[in-house]
This record gives C-alpha cells, sequence and structure tokens, in this order.
C-alpha cells in the first residue's frame, strides 16, 4: 500500500494535468479558428454593402443627384466641370445610410450584435481624405490589441461608362473588442470544458481521500488488534497464574489463599468482560442504535457517585479532586446509565493520562442554555493534532515511551456520540504538559 498509493497520485496528477493542457490547446485553436471565420462573415457582409454602393456609383452623375455647391452660376465653365466630374460615394449617400446598409448585411451574417465603426476614404492619386466616417471611428482605429480593422476596395463594376476614371475608394470597417466577441460565442464550450475540469478534480479530490482514509482506517485496524490482543492477554494470563495456584496442594489447603486466587480470577474475568462491553458499545455506535431511555437525573449525585469509585486510583496516584457545585439547579433529562458512563469515562481519562499528584477539578455552573459540566486536570495535556482527532474512534495519544496506558481508544467517542445523543455540546482545550480541560453544556430538563 505505500508503495501503490504514490504510484496512483502520480498517474492521476499527470492524467489531470495532461487533460488540461489539451484542453487549453484545444481552446486556443478554437479562439484562433473562430477568430478566422469572424473575420471571413465581416468581409461578405463588407462586401455585400460595398456592391450595393458602388451599383449607384457605377451611374453617371446627373443634376439631380449632384448636391448643389456654392457660388456656381449658369452658364459657366466650372459648373459644367463640377457636373462631369465622376460621382463619389460621399455625393450619392450619407454616413447614416451607409451605416444602416453595414448593419443590414452584418446582422444578414450572423453578426447581429457586433459593434462596428467605419470610414470611406478616396484616394484621387495626388490627395488621400476620408470622405464619409462614422462618430466613434477615431476612438477605435488606434488600439491595434483589442480592434480589428478590414479593408475593402470600393471598384467600378468592370464594363461601366466610369471604369478606370473615378478616384480609388476603400471601406474600412474597424471591430472592437474582437476577443470579447469571440469569446462570446465560445462561452458555452468554455464553461463546459471548466466544469468537467472541476468534476475531474473533485473526483480525484474524492479518489485520493477515500485512500488516505483507508490507510488510515488500515492503521486504526491494526493499532486496535494489537491493544486488544494486549487487552485481552494480560488477564487471560493472569486468570491462567491463578488456576495453576490454586491446582497446588499448598493453595488448596489454605482457605485465605483460595479466596484471594479466585478473587483475582473473578477480577480478571470483570475486566475482560468490561472490555468487551466496550467493544460492543462501538459497534452499536457503528449502526446507530443506542437506545436512551430519558428521564430527570441530577447531575451532582452522579458526579459524586462517579468519584467515590475512583477514590482508590485517586490515593494511588496522590491525587485530590476538588468539587465545586456552582448550579443552582443540576436536573437534566438523560439516559442515567449512559450519562454516568460518559462522566466515568472523563474522569477515568484524567486518572490515565496524568502523573503522580494528580489535581482534578470538577465544577458545575448555570448558563442561559443549560448545565455546564467542567472537568480539569493537570496531566500530561495534548498537542493541537491530538485536540482534533481526540474523538474519532479508536483513536489514542501518543504518549511516547509510556506503554502503561490501556484501552482502545474508545472512551471519547462514546462521550461524544452519548452527548450528541442528549442535544448538548462538548469542547477540549489542552496544553501540552500542563493539563486537559473537558467543557460539556447539557440542556435543562423541561
Amino acid at each position: 500500500m505505500k508503495r501503490i498509493f504514490p504510484l496512483i497520485i502520480l498517474l492521476v496528477t499527470l492524467s489531470l494535468v495532461g487533460i488540461i493542457v489539451i484542453q487549453v490547446s484545444w481552446f486556443r485553436s478554437m479562439l484562433l479558428v473562430k477568430e478566422e471565420q469572424l473575420a471571413d462573415r465581416i468581409i461578405k457582409a463588407m462586401g455585400m454593402t460595398g456592391e450595393e454602393l458602388m451599383a449607384q456609383k457605377g451611374t453617371l452623375p446627373s443634376l439631380k443627384n449632384k448636391r448643389a455647391r456654392p457660388n456656381l452660376t449658369w452658364p459657366s465653365d466650372q459648373l459644367m466641370m463640377e457636373l462631369m466630374k465622376p460621382s463619389t460615394i460621399s455625393e450619392k449617400f450619407t454616413t447614416f445610410e451607409v451605416q444602416e446598409k453595414l448593419r443590414k448585411n452584418f446582422n444578414a451574417h450572423g453578426l447581429k450584435d457586433t459593434p462596428f465603426e467605419f470610414v470611406i476614404t478616396s484616394d484621387a492619386g495626388f490627395l488621400a481624405y476620408d470622405e464619409l466616417r462614422s462618430k466613434g471611428f477615431d476612438s477605435v482605429v488606434e488600439d491595434t490589441v483589442r480592434n480589428r480593422s478590414y479593408v475593402y476596395l470600393l471598384q467600378v463594376p468592370g464594363g461601366s461608362n466610369l471604369e478606370g476614371l473615378v478616384p480609388e475608394e476603400a471601406m474600412v470597417v474597424v471591430v472592437p473588442n474582437v476577443k470579447h466577441i469571440v469569446f462570446r460565442e465560445l462561452r458555452w464550450m468554455l464553461g463546459g470544458a471548466i466544469l468537467f475540469t472541476l468534476i475531474l478534480l473533485a473526483a480525484f479530490y474524492v479518489t485520493v481521500s477515500a485512500l488516505l482514509r483507508q490507510k488510515k482506517l488500515s492503521e486504526i485496524k491494526n493499532d486496535f488488534i494489537n491493544n486488544m490482543t494486549h487487552e485481552f492477554k494480560t488477564p487471560l494470563a493472569t486468570i491462567s497464574l491463578a488456576v495453576d495456584a490454586l491446582r497446588t496442594e499448598k493453595v488448596s489447603a489454605d482457605k485465605e489463599k483460595m479466596q484471594y486466587f479466585t478473587g483475582i480470577i473473578k477480577e480478571e474475568n470483570k475486566r475482560m468482560n468490561k472490555q468487551v462491553e466496550t467493544i460492543l458499545q462501538a459497534a452499536l455506535m457503528d449502526r446507530q442504535e443506542i437506545q436512551l431511555n430519558k428521564r430527570p437525573v441530577h447531575v451532582h449525585a452522579i458526579i459524586e457517585q462517579v468519584l467515590e469509585n475512583f477514590e482508590l486510583q485517586l490515593q494511588s496516584r496522590n491525587g485530590h479532586a476538588d468539587v465545586q457545585f456552582n448550579a443552582k439547579d443540576d436536573e437534566i433529562m438523560a439516559d442515567e446509565v449512559h450519562f454516568t458512563n460518559l462522566i466515568n469515562n472523563l474522569v477515568d481519562n484524567a486518572v490515565k493520562y496524568s502523573k503522580d499528584n494528580l489535581q482534578l477539578k470538577i465544577c458545575t455552573n448555570s448558563t442561559g442554555k443549560g448545565l455546564q459540566i467542567k472537568i480539569e486536570d493537570n496531566g500530561i495535556g495534548m498537542t493541537k493534532e491530538s485536540v482534533k482527532r481526540i474523538f474519532e474512534k479508536f483513536y489514542r495519544v501518543h504518549t511516547g515511551n509510556l506503554h502503561n496506558v490501556k484501552g482502545f481508544g474508545l472512551g471519547l467517542s462514546y462521550v461524544k456520540t452519548i452527548v450528541d445523543a442528549h442535544h448538548g455540546k462538548i469542547k477540549v482545550d489542552s496544553t501540552l504538559g500542563k493539563g486537559t480541560s473537558f467543557t460539556i453544556e447539557m440542556p435543562y430538563a423541561k
């Protein structure tokens, strides 16, 4: 597992990177293709507009169509030259008319919402000037990074009367923010690509999380089997030694020794039964089959009862229990058996993970939300990492070279389950080397 896991991570990571690189490359290619397609449609729309304009430009000018010029009288050579002068686009169409023709042809080629600005220029061979110019042309023509310019030459149809006689004219159309237009056309493809990439990343995350969880469960299982073997091996060895002692004539003839060794067998048997009960409780919690028999109970009485059971253990650690019942109302709705086990596990935890001169402090307080119970010790404490995982099933705090702490790592997991089942809250504060504090809030009996 240790070798396969990094290999799986590497292969999946390489696959994801490859897919993302291919998608980015594909999207860039699509941008170029779409930009070329856009340019082709714009040129076609300009071509249709140019044909419409040149169809009328290719006719001989008439006095009716010619715009009147000031200071021209009849008859005069100047007037005759003006009438015979070849027409230009600006003399037959206004800026608005040309813009309307462009818009109509843009719409016909699927460019309905595409903005544009234009200019029509004329080159008489010795002088170039702008005939028609849209209002926003000057503001967009200089930005060649974001905007694109397209040029269409306005040529007189072949065979017309004015072929080769009129000045050269050109239509220049500038489309602003071409990239934005192309992106807008590709937004669904881009959205789909991003969505499926996110799905792949999510699948990768779930897969890695599952593998890590399986690895963690495997380690927990091994630790549990080792702990369980040790917990059962010790009492079994003690019982075996006691039975061997009872078989000797010296012990069987002494009534006091018989009672002593039978007492050892009974106590070790109780210890094994307690361990089996703990495992069964964990199995019930896994299946969520804990049935609570709630009734009004007095918390102070339960705490006093639990402390009586730990009196000998406190004395063996040269310990002292400081009890402060500050709560005016200590009655809550709880399952007496499970709540007693809850307090018992927290006190047992304080005793197990303590040094000599144990100072155990238990106090209760009334709050607006319910009854608060605080159990504090001056034991070995925990790291921040341990505090985060303390309520995980089978998790046990590392005690370095100290191997005298017994258990399966189920006690605090059971505590958390019972507190949640009673709709209460529990939090833990701990400092390594200084001690640990558990605070429980339980709702009052209604």
